[in-house]
This record gives C-alpha cells, sequence and structure tokens, in this order.
C-alpha cells in the first residue's frame, strides 16, 4: 500500500547516515522475504491527541518507507500484517475507516506499484473481506500480475491458526477423496497447502511498537525465522529502520540446528 499525503509528524533521518547504513548491508547475504507486523498505530495517535485512524493513515507512509527500500534493496517478498482476523472486534468505526483507507490507497497508488515494478498480492481469508474491499484488492492484484520485480504481499484477514486449520481441511478433503495418501504427507505437502505456498519462508520478522510476540502471525513460516523488536511505532518506521534490521540480520549466525562448526 503506498499513498501521497504526507505523515503529520515525519521523522526523517539525515540522508547521509540512511546511506551509511545502506552501505553497510551485503547484497549477496539479504533475506529473500521480510515480513513486517506493523503494530503502534493506534498509540502513536493517541501520544498525539488525534483519533486513532490518523494513526493508520499516517502508517501509509511507513508502508511506502518500507516498501520502496526493500525494493531498492533486492529483496524478493514483502509481506505486511494489515488485518487480522482478531481485528474484526475492534470498534465498528475503526475497522470501517481501515476497510475504506485500504481501498482508497490501493486506487490511488497502483500506478505507483507499476512504475516500481512491484506486483501486488494477499494472503488470508479474502472472500470474507467487504466486497468492495475485496473488489478493489484483486483489480490490483490483477493490475500489477505482470510485474516482475518485489512481491508485496498483504496479510488481510489473516491468522496464522486460521491458515492451519485450512490446510488440514484442504489436506483431509483430499484424502478422503482418494486423491492424498495420508501417510504421504510431510513438511513439504503441507507447506504447499497453505496460503503462502511458492513463497520462501520469511528469514527475518520484524515488529515495530516494543511488543515482543508473534501474534498469530506466519506461525510455520517462521519456524527459522529471526525476529526484530523495535520500540518505535509503525508510523515512526522509516527506511534506515529496516535497513538497521537487516544489517542485524546479517550478524547473526543461522545454524538450522547445527552446530557453529559445522557451517
Amino acid at each position: 500500500m503506498f499513498y501521497t499525503f504526507a505523515a503529520r509528524r515525519q521523522i526523517t533521518p539525515a540522508p547521509s547516515f540512511t546511506m551509511d547504513l545502506k552501505s553497510q548491508i551485503n547484497k549477496e547475504k539479504l533475506p529473500r522475504h521480510i515480513a513486517i507486523i506493523m503494530d503502534g498505530n493506534g498509540r502513536w495517535a493517541k501520544q498525539q491527541g488525534l483519533p486513532r485512524v490518523e494513526g493508520h493513515r499516517n502508517g501509509v507512509v511507513a508502508v511506502r518507507e518500507a516498501s520502496e527500500a526493500a525494493a531498492e534493496l533486492g529483496v524478493e517478498y514483502l509481506t505486511l500484517y494489515a488485518f487480522s482476523t482478531e481485528n474484526w472486534a475492534r470498534p465498528e468505526t475503526e475497522v470501517n475507516a481501515l476497510m475504506a483507507l485500504l481501498v482508497e490507497t490501493i486506487q490511488n497508488e497502483i500506478k505507483t506499484l507499476n512504475d516500481n515494478n512491484i506486483r501486488l498480492r494477499a494472503i488470508g481469508d479474502i472472500e470474507n473481506m467487504p466486497p468492495h474491499t475485496r473488489e478493489a484488492l484483486q483489480w490490483a492484484i490483477n493490475e500489477t500480475a505482470k510485474n516482475s520485480g518485489m512481491n508485496l504481499v498483504l496479510a488481510l484477514n489473516y491468522s496464522a491458526r486460521w491458515e492451519l486449520v485450512e490446510a488440514a481441511r484442504k489436506l483431509a478433503r483430499q484424502a478422503a477423496s482418494g486423491l492424498l495418501d495420508p501417510q504421504s504427507i510431510n513438511d513439504e505437502v503441507f507447506a504447499n497447502a497453505l496460503s503462502t505456498t511458492g513463497m520462501p519462508d520469511p528469514e527475518l520478522l520484524i515488529r515495530t511498537s516494543g511488543e515482543k510476540r508473534i501474534s498469530n502471525f506466519l506461525l510455520w513460516q517462521i519456524a527459522y525465522g529471526e525476529l526484530c523488536f523495535l520500540p518505535i511505532m509503525w508510523p515512526e518506521f522509516r527506511k534506515e529502520h529496516l535497513y538497521q534490521a537487516i544489517i542485524d540480520y546479517q550478524h547473526r549466525e543461522r545454524r538450522f540446528g547445527k552446530t557453529s562448526e559445522q557451517l
């Protein structure tokens, strides 16, 4: 998602500082897939004395920053946790505003996506989104389907438990119809039943707002993901925060059960 207006409170780093961070990134060791839990919009708005919806509006500016930075570096997939199945429990006015903002953003910024060769995708229970939102999303997905650059994946009406249950149901139906031998189900077969089939697992998961939990997001896929928790609220997120997270990721030793000596 992109937006054309400026945030009420921009946090713009010195260009030289941002470039210095970018130059420290090893392009040969980039994570192919980065996932972000965009947390803290409402709390940021409250700190500014603004309605919660203004936090979400300012959060779209952070989406642009993260997307542009990831695409410029050459990251293949950027998945953003935009709306969870649990978010329907929020006040109706906030939910309606979020759905309207999503539609408005997609309509306004489709040209930006195409100009930057970004392909828009979505995971989650999309069929049970409001019709107008679902139609706008599908339109944008179709309009960007031929783009070959970064995949920007929106997790909408998504939760990992929902996804895992849906995968189990899918495999159960295949087994009941005789198309699948239950004994053949392994990690690969199960992963292919998930909504992220065909995508690499996220190597790096970032969460803003200082909270240190996963909140029902990509539980299967982040089994070996590196976690990065940032103290800033999502509307404050800028390119240098993504650069810092990637630099930290590149200094970690990813062993996948092996010892350091085996690597």
